[in-house]
């Protein structure tokens, strides 16, 4: 079902604009419009234009609650004064930065002093002060690394033939840590000699004591002495955002009210009266909402509400609200797919939810398996409140209860009699056919109800929306539901072997409203009086028309043969819970295999419960929805309530 909607015009002093949104729109679901849009006609309109003074502060507690959220929540029942509110985020954000920026500054410090330590430790071997070295001045020293593979060759045929002192320090994987030293004079050759061993040099900075041992004893004390400075810092961040959470929740929450609150503004318009500015807010609401509105501001002197009834003077269009019970409300989802009903259209989610459950259940009728999924799509609708185990939910009690009517208890079907028929067995002799499965026999009786009764909604729904042709001229108007209506009740009166009408009556049945179907746009012209021009000529009109008449007669075939799909699926159920029965050898009167069975029940239960949904919705949308739903509503949008819970 849909709501029923009214347009309201808001208007008061345009410094009361805050107090008005705060104090009423926040708890009303209004789907506000733009007034410079659906106020043409009134003169001296202009827009409200003000910079949003919480935007910076929003912004920063924001990013706050992002950087802190395993600290701090945004959920909180504490109220709190705009004031307050921004003096709390502004006294935190100050705080915490001051705290980071010296956790970050001491981060710096430590990962330097690692970098320092780790460009040492490579060189623990030498036992000599690592500062000294770095001021020698005739004799030139190299830190650095070489292969094990270069430095194998190098010890044996390169280094007892040239002027250089090499200290081996560390190994570490495929590398080897040395120092070497040469004379000043000779630095160039010896290190081009060097290099051609693939000779990898590292730089030390002057800022170490002692050997690289001791050097490496006083940095690791140092970061320590860092660390512990770190870890204070992090204590110190972690108490001033635990301490205060609930303050910085409510501060927040307030904050973000009236950010929400202050934008109201870009949906509305300004005019002068006199001296006198005052703001306008156009929008929508639900009938008993803007009842219980109008009688709450009427001891409110500075703000005026006034209703407008005739929606001829509306520029938009009403949005869609819908409101359903609550076992159908899951199958709003289905709907909201295929795309929401305007304003004045039928809301389909009661018949979805009856007809998709229905079929489903037909297709799958196993009431062992239907009650599973009726107690687990149900537990997830309650505790996750996903939409999609609601579904299932409502399709499981109609599982369980085909499933009793089909006799099968989780593919058994020796546990109990069969209340209706069995879908492998049961069959029906036809005229002209001869013997058919009853199943299927049923599925297109079913299929041929629902076409008619979509054919009634369709002509419902245009009427509603004044479009004569689709309301009476139409494949699926009244033309065609008189012609679909004749056809089935021949088709059952000549299978249940009942005499026919007469051939004057079966006449008048099938060849006037193909005639009407065939001539519906000449005829949709005279009946809203517009002069019909026949731009591609009367020879060219008559062959689209024969063609056209034959694909809606062949949409008609198509269409209800598309239900067989659904005895299909029953039959075909049940044939592959005797497959699983077989393979547990359940059938063989042996020992059955339970763990064979429970497992085969499983795969059978998600495997075809998945295609028999996707099966249904095709069916739903296909066959039902395209003959009278058109699904072009705009959704209602309510700023209020959802905004300020955001």
């Amino acid at each position: 079902m849909i709501e029923k909607m009214k347009f309201l015009s808001i208007t008061g002093p345009k410094e009361d604009i805050d107090r008005v949104v705060d104090t009423y729109l926040s708890r009303y679901e209004i789907h506000l419009e733009n007034a410079l849009s659906e106020l043409k006609t009134v003169k001296d309109l202009r827009p409200y234009i003000e910079t949003n003074p919480y935007k910076d502060v929003l912004e920063r507690a924001s990013e706050l609650l992002e950087s802190y959220h395993d600290l701090i929540t945004d959920q909180t029942d504490r109220k709190m004064k705009l004031e307050e509110a921004v003096e709390v985020i502004n006294s935190l954000d100050t705080q915490l930065k001051e705290l980071t920026e010296r956790k970050n500054a001491l981060v710096r410090q430590r990962d330097e002093l690692k970098a320092s330590r780790d460009r040492v430790v490579p060189f623990a071997g030498l036992n000599y002060n690592v500062k000294e070295i770095l001021k020698f001045r005739f004799i030139k020293f190299r830190f650095g690394r070489i292969s094990r593979e270069y430095y194998e060759k190098f010890s044996s045929y390169v280094y007892e033939t040239i002027d250089t002192v090499m200290f081996k320090c560390e190994e570490e994987g495929d590398y080897v840590w040395v120092v070497y030293f040469v004379p000043e004079s000779l630095a160039d050759k010896i290190d081009a000699i060097y290099a051609s061993m693939h000779f990898e040099r590292c730089f030390l900075p002057d800022e170490y004591e002692g050997t690289p041992v001791e050097a490496g004893h006083v940095l690791d004390d140092r970061i320590g002495s860092l660390q512990k400075e770190i870890d204070e810092a992090d204590r110190k961040i972690v108490e001033a955002m635990s301490s205060r959470k609930e303050e910085f929740a409510a501060a927040l929450r307030r904050i973000r009210t009236f950010s929400t609150n202050f934008d109201v503004r870009k949906m509305a318009a300004v005019t002068k009266h006199d001296t006198h500015n005052f703001y306008i807010l156009c929008g929508w609401m639900t009938e008993k909402d803007a009842e219980t509105f109008q009688k709450e501001i009427e001891r409110d002197s500075d703000t005026f509400c006034i209703i407008e009834d005739d929606h001829n003077n509306i520029m938009s269009t009403p949005p869609t609200k819908m409101k359903n019970p609550g076992l159908f409300r899951p199958f709003e989802m289905y709907v909201e797919m295929y795309g929401l009903p305007s304003y004045n259209e039928l809301d389909p989610t009661i018949l979805i939810g009856i007809t998709y459950s229905i079929l489903f259940g037909f297709m799958f009728g196993d009431a062992g398996q239907g009650l599973c999924l009726l107690i687990g799509g149900f537990l997830l609708y309650r505790f996750k409140k996903i939409r999609l185990a609601g579904i299932i939910s409502c399709c499981g009690v109609f599982s369980t209860i085909f499933g009793l009517l089909f006799g099968s208890v989780f593919g058994f079907e020796d546990i109990m009699d069969a209340v209706w028929l069995r879908p492998q067995e049961a069959m029906t002799n036809l005229p002209f056919i001869g013997r058919l499965n009853t199943v299927f026999v049923a599925a297109v009786a079913i299929g041929m109800g629902i076409i008619l009764l979509c054919m009634i909604l369709n002509v419902i729904n245009s009427l509603r929306s004044h479009d004569v042709e689709k309301a009476y001229f139409d494949t699926n108007g009244v033309a065609g539901l008189v012609f679909y209506f004749a056809l089935a009740s021949v088709i059952v009166l000549y299978m249940t072997g009942n005499l026919l009408p007469a051939t004057v009556i079966l006449v008048i049945m099938f060849l006037i409203p193909l005639l009407v179907i065939f001539f519906k746009e000449p005829l949709a012209a005279i009946v809203e009086k517009k002069a019909e021009r026949m731009e591609t000529g009367l020879g060219m009109f008559i062959t689209q028309g024969i063609f056209e008449l034959f694909e809606v007669l062949l949409s008609y075939f198509s269409n209800t043969l598309s239900f067989v799909r659904v005895g299909a699926f029953a039959v075909s159920h049940a044939a592959m819970m005797q497959v699983v029965l077989m393979l547990a050898g359940a059938e063989a009167g042996g020992n059955t295999n339970w763990a064979v069975v429970v497992g085969g029940n499983l795969f059978v239960c998600g495997m075809e419960g998945l295609i028999v949904g996707i099966q249904v919705l095709r069916l739903e949308y296909y066959e039902l929805f395209s003959r009278f739903y058109r699904g072009s509503g705009r959704a209602f949008e309510p700023y209020g309530k959802a905004a300020g819970e955001q």
